[in-house]
């Protein structure tokens, strides 16, 4: 199981460790909610749980726990910025549908 992590989204990554110096890394993880179903969430990490997968990218550590792993496997992650609006961005294999303003997926 792996992720993608573009250069756009692992300079944003570092740019946010920057200012929570006592963060270990970013928890990407997979919440139910949304109109499809899942939301991705992004957080820092301060403790590690027995059942997350650590990866790093370009010295920054990613941790994901299993059960969001099995849902977000092959994704690549983007930081898109057009004009004044920046997002990251899931281009998730695994998902069946998106909602329209791309917060959520279903599978």
């Amino acid at each position: 199981m792996e992720l993608s992590i573009t250069n756009n989204a692992i300079k944003r990554f570092k740019a946010n460790l920057l200012g929570n110096p006592d963060a270990l890394g970013l928890r990407i993880s997979i919440k139910p909610t949304g109109c499809n179903g899942y939301s991705y969430v992004l957080d820092y990490v301060s403790d590690i749980s027995k059942d997350d997968q650590v990866m790093t990218f370009s010295d920054v550590s990613v941790y994901v726990d299993n059960k969001s792993m099995e849902l977000i496997d092959g994704t690549e992650i983007d930081f898109i910025e057009e004009g004044f609006n920046q997002v990251f961005k899931f281009s998730n294999p695994n998902a069946t549908g998106e909602c329209g303003c791309g917060e959520s997926f279903s599978i």
